[in-house]
C-alpha cells in the first residue's frame, strides 16, 4: 500500500507529495515511466508497469516508436495505461549517467512529461526517480534535479491543469531523498 511520506502545498494551491510505494498502484491521471529511447519496457519501473498494466502498454509503445521514431533523451511520449489505476503512462527518457549534460537532460525529461500531462488536461501525475536506477544517475542528485524541474515547471506554467505532482518510489532510501528535497522546498517557500 502506498503511503504519503511528506507533502507541501505550494502558494498557488498545487500539492507536491512524496509517496513511498509502488507507482503501478498510483490512482492518478498519469504515471511516469522511466523509459529508454526505444520504449522497450523490459526491466525496472518500465518492466513493472507492463507486467501490471498489460501487454497493450508495450504494444502502444511499439506503435508510437514506429510512427514517430525513438523518443530522444530528455523528451517523453504518452500511451494508455492498460489495466493500471492510472489513465495514462508518460514515458520519459532520462539520461544514462556519463553521457554528458545529464542534469539538463533529466530536467528536460521531467519538463517534457509535465508538458504532455498539461497538454492532455491531466490534474494528477506521479513520477519515479527517473534515471537513478540502471541508468546510474546518482540518487541524491537525481532527487534534487527532479524536484527542482517540477518546481520550475509549475512556476512557469500557472495555467497548467496539474493540481498534484507526486514523487513515488518503492525503495525507502530514494523516498527519503525526496522527503529531504521537499523539506528544502518548504524551507524556502
Amino acid at each position: 500500500m502506498n503511503t504519503v511520506a511528506a507533502e507541501h502545498m505550494r502558494g498557488d494551491g498545487r500539492l507536491l507529495s512524496v509517496v513511498h510505494g509502488d507507482i503501478t498502484e498510483e490512482a492518478v491521471d498519469a504515471i511516469v515511466n522511466a523509459a529508454n529511447e526505444h520504449l522497450a519496457h523490459g526491466g525496472g519501473v518500465a518492466g513493472a508497469i507492463v507486467r501490471k498494466g498489460g501487454r497493450q502498454i508495450q504494444e502502444e509503445s511499439d506503435r508510437w516508436v514506429r510512427e514517430h521514431g525513438v523518443v530522444r533523451t530528455g523528451t517523453a511520449a504518452v500511451t494508455g495505461a492498460g489495466r493500471l489505476r492510472a489513465r495514462h503512462v508518460i514515458h520519459a527518457v532520462g539520461p544514462v549517467w556519463g553521457v554528458g549534460n545529464e542534469e539538463a537532460l533529466l530536467a528536460d525529461a521531467v519538463t517534457s512529461a509535465l508538458s504532455l500531462a498539461t497538454d492532455g488536461g491531466m490534474r494528477t501525475i506521479s513520477l519515479p526517480a527517473i534515471s537513478t536506477g540502471i541508468f546510474g544517475f546518482p540518487k541524491p542528485l537525481g532527487a534534487q534535479v527532479i524536484v527542482k524541474a517540477v518546481q520550475q515547471y509549475l512556476d512557469g506554467h500557472p495555467d497548467s491543469s496539474l493540481r498534484e505532482v507526486r514523487f513515488c518510489n518503492i525503495d525507502r532510501q530514494t523516498t527519503d531523498l525526496f522527503v529531504a528535497e521537499l523539506g528544502r522546498v518548504r524551507a524556502t517557500a
